[in-house]
């Protein structure tokens, strides 16, 4: 992930977990650990499109979905895969048997927050950082047919999240994946989103 998408991650963090829509330029950067004017940077489209509105001490989100939107747009999650395999065991089991610390995304990640699935699903995408990736691939080996296991690389800034992806970026991954389900997915989070921001 770009920089700028750290920034569109905090923002939304913010704004759905945390129900803060008044941030500063400052505070992002310190809690990113990156530079002010790449919060700059990032905050220049939202402005143009009138997203958020930026004052001389902070700056309100005013539009999350342009934001969400603008961002998956973005957004490009086959640049992140660093190890791709298929495991022939049920979702459910492949997910159990992870290491400790993956952060689930995409479809488990909106399971395990909802705890149901608007759809069956066949594929799971876990964020793992270069330590683990020897570990995954011991659990779950090579092999040549069409993977259903996605290990994508895992931000240094992820883990400040949880265990699971942010809302935010569960939204953009969905967004960003080929199958089918993955709209089924989108809706019913898209409809939680809403139902959180009343």
């Amino acid at each position: 992930m770009k920089k700028i998408e750290f920034v569109y991650r905090e923002i939304l963090y913010q704004l759905l977990e945390k129900k803060n829509n008044k941030l500063t330029q400052l505070a992002v950067a310190s809690k990113l650990n990156i530079s002010l004017s790449t919060v700059n940077y990032a905050l220049k489209p939202l402005r143009a499109m009138g997203a958020v509105d930026v004052k001389l001490k902070n700056f309100t989100v005013v539009d999350k979905q342009k934001i969400i939107y603008y961002w998956a747009s973005l957004r490009n999650i086959s640049k992140d895969i660093i190890y791709e395999t298929r495991v022939d065991k049920p979702i459910q089991k492949i997910e159990s048997e992870m290491p400790a610390n993956v952060v689930y995304g995409a479809f488990t990640a909106y399971k395990f927050k909802f705890k149901d699935v608007p759809a069956d699903y066949s594929e799971i995408y876990v964020y793992g950082s270069d330590e683990i990736i020897d570990d995954i691939k011991k659990r779950f080996p090579e092999s040549k047919n069409v993977p259903n296991l996605f290990v994508l690389k895992k931000d240094s800034l992820m883990e400040n999240y949880g265990q699971i992806t942010t809302l935010a970026q569960t939204f953009v991954d969905l967004w960003n994946l080929k199958e089918w389900y993955a709209k089924e997915f989108l809706m019913a989070l898209e409809e939680k989103i809403s139902n959180l921001m009343k």
